[in-house]
């Protein structure tokens, strides 16, 4: 079962909510953006859902589900009408039989810490049951399924198909999936037994040199990996055209460990059923980028932060380029966020601090880059002499810490001859071939492109006559004939005069960033210029 779309009226965090344009493809579906977005809603509503059309039960109270302030005029009689809709790729969901099976769920808040089993249970088939009537409750999971795959062994044993197998062979047929995925997740840590079921019943593990290793002795991140695990294999059989919701899985996990299980439980869902998850975790963040990158096509994700959810709202799936990757890893780690996103630091003449020219050729530089150059942070540091000097105190600091990136030091070309060019070559600097940012950004090239984008190509030559007009002017002025930065002012009155612009930036800096750079595409040569200096 893949998800089309969703739609949330007056339930809890959400006044009109529509979750659209989700792929047949998808296969995981990455739920992100702060504490109290609403991203536990989402599930919660999936669960009510599920419990009302699949049981015409209605799970929570109304004070639970609907939205405080907006439920003025709602029948308290039949509140849980209308509040959730979901509709499939490949499902025709309208009959209470068809819908049982649909949903798996695990809360945020997994908790088992010990159990041992004296006796034995039939246990049902858990696709016929309502698990959760809120996703608040604690989910202990493991002893439940420790019965499950007790019960299968012994089904098993009496399985006259079965005949022909060995003791051992029955064995690892029926826990092996689990031992071969504990295996890809954990470098020391085997399934080994499950101990007596009618004395001493519970898990045990192989761990370095320790044999019989309860499972009440493994950490709070191991029980809550072996949990999920566990849960996803015994239960697979019962849910195989599913859409599986895990809410936090990466809870008491540190972040390697967290990208294993990621993979792990995209393997273990089938293709038929689709993974949704909701994470603040940037070790599943970045698996979730590298499986997109194996898989294109199955992987989404749905940004939930800095969205009026008062409103009415749409929430489509979005890539992962700069801008948007940065927002998850700042949603990770906070202040630290610059520190650790970038897999590339690129050094560019600029300030940091104050208001005029701030960041400017930074800015230019990873709005151009962004969608291509994902991993790559563009930093101001100054002038051309602080990037070139090798004591500067912010970039020894900043490429210490940032020890496994690419540092790229990058200045602008200016009145550098020839010499000085070849000097900062030798000191590993890369500079630009034209003078400076400007001389791309007004080339008559995106000039063009500014004219067409705005429907007026009749005006190309004015705008591009007045550019030069005003170069000359500048030059009169006793400014380089190159030096485009010197008349870029002047340039930016008369394009928004010639072609009559309106909120197209209120500054020259602002008109630059906001209108001209991102006509900077990957076709242009313009583009292709930068890039090959900034990136050969």
């Amino acid at each position: 079962m893949k998800i089309r779309e969703v739609r949330l009226n007056i339930f809890k965090r959400f006044t009109d909510l529509t979750i659209k344009d989700i792929p047949a493809s998808a296969k995981l579906v990455i739920l992100v953006g702060p504490n109290g977005c609403g991203k536990t809603s989402i599930f919660e509503a999936f669960n009510h859902w599920y419990m009302y059309k699949g049981w015409r039960s209605i799970g929570g109270t109304m004070d639970y589900y609907v939205k405080t302030g907006d439920n003025e005029g709602i029948n308290a009689s039949i509140w849980y009408d209308n509040r959730v809709d979901i509709s499939a790729y490949d499902e025709t969901l309208n009959e209470k039989e068809k819908i049982k099976g649909k949903f798996y769920f695990r809360t945020a808040h997994r908790n088992e810490p010990d159990f041992i089993t004296r006796s034995l249970s039939k246990q049902d088939n858990p696709k016929d049951r309502i698990k959760f009537e809120t996703l608040m409750v604690t989910d202990s999971s493991v002893s439940e399924n420790y019965q499950r795959l007790v019960s299968n062994t012994l089904s098993g044993v009496f399985d006259i198909t079965n005949n022909r197998k060995t003791v051992e062979e029955l064995r690892e047929n029926l826990i092996g999936k689990i031992k071969n995925s504990l295996s890809n997740v954990f470098d020391d840590l085997q399934l080994s037994n499950i101990g007596e079921p009618l004395v001493n019943g519970s898990f045990y593990f192989t761990k370095g040199r320790s044999e019989n290793f309860h499972y009440k002795n493994l950490s709070a991140g191991e029980k809550s990996a072996f949990d999920i695990i566990l849960d996803l294999v015994i239960k697979s059989d019962s849910f195989d055209n599913t859409i599986y919701c895990i809410d936090e899985p990466e809870a008491h996990m540190h972040t390697a460990l967290q990208a294993k299980l990621l993979a792990e439980m995209y393997n273990l869902v089938n293709d038929k059923s689709q993974l949704w998850l909701a994470t603040h975790s940037i070790g599943m963040l970045q698996q979730a980028k590298e499986l997109e990158t194996q898989h294109p096509g199955s992987v989404v994700f749905l940004d939930f932060s800095n969205i009026d959810f008062d409103e009415k709202t749409t929430i489509t799936p979005t890539t992962i380029d700069k801008t948007i990757w940065n927002k998850f890893v700042e949603l990770a780690f906070g202040d630290f966020a610059k520190l650790i996103a970038p897999e590339r630091i690129v050094f560019c003449e600029g300030d940091s601090k104050g208001r005029k020219y701030k960041d400017f050729d930074a800015q230019i530089y990873g709005k151009i880059f962004s969608s291509k150059y994902p991993t790559t942070s563009f930093v101001s540091i100054g002038s051309c002499a602080d990037i070139e000097n090798p004591d500067n105190v912010s970039m020894r600091i900043i490429s210490k810490v940032m020890h496994n990136s690419e540092i790229v030091k990058f200045v602008d070309r200016d009145d550098k001859s020839a010499e000085e060019i070849e000097e900062c070559n030798t000191k590993q600097i890369k500079v630009l071939k034209r003078r400076h940012i400007e001389s791309y950004i007004l080339d008559d090239e995106i000039i063009t492109k500014l004219c067409n984008s705005v429907g007026k190509p009749d005006k190309i030559a004015e705008c591009i006559a007045a550019k030069t007009a005003k170069i000359t002017a500048s030059t009169a002025r006793g400014n380089a004939v190159d030096d485009i930065k010197s008349a870029s002012g002047e340039i930016y009155v008369e394009l928004k005069r010639i072609l009559n612009l309106t909120k197209c930036g209120n500054t020259k800096d602002a008109f630059f960033r906001d209108t001209l750079t991102p006509l900077i595409t990957e076709e242009t040569s313009v583009y292709k210029e930068l890039e090959q200096e900034i990136f050969s």
